[in-house]
């Protein structure tokens, strides 16, 4: 980024961007959220392979995504949310790693939500663009 003052039209153009890459992030780690407390057979089936047993275990995980996903989703609580998310897709990583998963489809597919996640918060907070600028 440059150190001329952005112009309103430029602030409210990555609000905006911000809000579309955060609510993409929210749609995905919602509707995987679901999909854990439904303990769906295809989750289920999924989890085994990552060494992650049973529908308690998998409605657990739901649980803990849904919370942060809400924490992210709502203003005052989204950098919380964002770091919640971080160790998240941090322990998924690490799960799909440990069993030898393809790593641009699976291991580092954790990663991919990690950059929306908090691509879109800096992008629609100012806050942290300020306390993190992009030079």
């Amino acid at each position: 980024m440059s150190d001329q003052p952005r112009t309103p039209g430029t602030r409210r153009m990555s609000y905006w961007l911000g809000w579309g890459l955060s609510g993409v992030a929210i749609a995905f780690l919602l509707l995987d959220a679901a999909m854990k407390l439904l303990a769906l057979p295809m989750v289920l089936q999924a989890n085994a392979e990552i060494g992650f047993q049973g529908e308690i275990l998998a409605r657990e995980l739901g649980i803990i995504l849904l919370l942060c996903t809400v924490l992210y989703a709502a203003p005052p609580t989204a950098t919380l949310g964002a770091i919640l998310l971080t160790g998240y897709l941090g322990g998924a990583v690490a799960a799909h790693l440990r069993v030898s998963d393809p790593l641009f489809t699976h291991v580092l597919f954790g990663v991919y939500g990690g950059i929306l996640v908090w691509g879109g918060l800096y992008l629609r907070d100012t806050k942290l663009r300020a306390a993190l600028p992009l030079r």
